[in-house]
């Protein structure tokens, strides 16, 4: 029997509160590199030990920080003098009896691969150095791996909670920025990088939109063509927006840009991406597992990134408790809001949490006693099958940012 709480959640919708604040750390913002490339890490290692192995062994690549290079930026395209340094951090099993496993290549494989499909004006080999601070796990918690059967046990004592459905408002954020780093605005604006950061506010029924994304130095000549360009950029943007929401929107891209001071005065980049000359990233500063940083939910502290998938809740439970959410709001009608929470204890079966918590916003007409027994039934489904879960985890078939 598993410990699952049922309760209504007496709170007004997101949708119908007077504010609502949203954030989304785009494709080449230096924490979703972080984030991106280190759960590819895990990945990468995951497919390594079950080949070798047949087993996920001890691993957790959930440290890293991305330290920014140097540039000299400049119209028609400028140069990099320093290269950005990626380091890998925590711990991976990297040896079985005889047997080694090469983790150093792996992280730094996996690391060049990404670049290579998600960061145009990146060059792997030539803009980042690579230093691997993997060590070998504690025993007490490598132990966990060697026990085996259907689920491991939870690695750590901790919480996670996610919610479905997502606003209006946390839609046209996560939206926005995937079309702005599409193929096709690409095509049409080749001189947006991949660093795109979008922050939403809602009061009421107004939207106010604003945008920083990241201009590559190359296809600039001027300083007149930038703000050209920009402002195309601008009617673009909000076009999409108009699309997507019925609102007053307001939208502002580059805010620090100013008039008359050059390149000093406008985002520019040479890579597209803050981090070549700029900004810092860091794993777990960045989206939650839904995509969006949404400061009006309930959210938890644990970088959901790189990871383990089998064992460690502070991957597992961020994304599950997410899927839970959406399964409860999408099987059960009558619901305008679903919150679930999962609690882990160390040393016990990641199937088994400590508690298992719904909190529902039923609409008008919906008694709780009604759709209660659903609601239980769901959880204890996706509990039940969290091996089936884990394992696609570990072929990495959920993003975590």
């Amino acid at each position: 029997m598993r410990n699952i709480v049922v309760e209504e959640f007496k709170q007004t919708p997101l949708e119908e509160q007077k504010l609502e604040i949203v954030e989304r750390k785009g494709l080449g913002h230096p924490d979703t590199i972080c984030d991106a490339i280190l759960d590819r890490v895990s990945v990468e290692l995951s497919r390594e030990y079950l080949k070798q192995f047949g087993t996920i062994l001890h691993h957790n690549t959930d440290k890293s920080l991305l330290v920014a290079g140097e540039v000299e930026t400049r119209f028609g395209g400028g140069e990099v003098k320093q290269p950005m340094l990626l380091i890998f951090g925590d711990r991976a099993t990297d040896r079985v009896g005889d047997k080694i496993i090469p983790v150093k290549d792996i992280a730094i494989r996996a690391a060049k691969d990404w670049i290579k499909s998600n960061l145009r004006f990146v060059d792997p080999d030539k803009h980042i150095r690579y230093q691997v601070e993997l060590k070998p796990g504690s025993a007490a918690l490598t132990d966990i791996f060697k026990r085996g059967g259907k689920v491991l046990s939870a690695n750590d004592t901790s919480a996670a909670v996610g919610y479905a459905p997502m606003s209006k408002t946390e839609r046209v954020v996560l939206e926005t920025e995937r079309f702005m780093n599409s193929k096709e605005f690409k095509r049409e604006f080749p001189e947006v990088g991949e660093d795109i950061k979008v922050m939403g506010f809602r009061t009421n029924s107004k939207l106010s939109v604003t945008i920083g994304a990241a201009f590559v130095d190359r296809f600039i000549e001027n300083e007149d063509e930038y703000f050209r360009r920009k402002e195309e950029v601008h009617e673009r943007v909000l076009k999409f927006l108009k699309e997507q929401v019925d609102l007053d929107l307001e939208l502002r891209i580059n805010t620090l840009d100013t008039r008359g001071r050059g390149v000093g005065g406008i985002y520019l980049t040479v890579l597209g991406t803050s981090a070549d000359g700029a900004d810092s990233g860091q794993v777990g500063r960045g989206n939650r597992p839904n995509g969006v940083i949404p400061l009006n939910r309930h959210m938890g502290s644990e970088a959901a990134a790189g990871k383990n998938p089998v064992s460690h809740v502070g991957k597992i439970y961020n994304l599950l408790t997410h899927r839970i959410a959406k399964e409860i709001h999408s099987q059960v009608p009558g619901l305008r809001e679903v919150y679930v929470w999962l609690v882990s204890q160390i040393g016990k079966p990641i199937d088994q949490p400590a508690l298992a918590a719904a909190r529902v916003i039923p609409a008008k007409g919906t008694k709780l006693k009604e759709v209660e027994p659903k609601i239980r039934e769901i959880i204890d489904s996706e509990l039940e099958r969290i091996d089936v879960f884990c394992k696609e985890l570990a072929e990495g078939k959920h993003s975590v940012c």
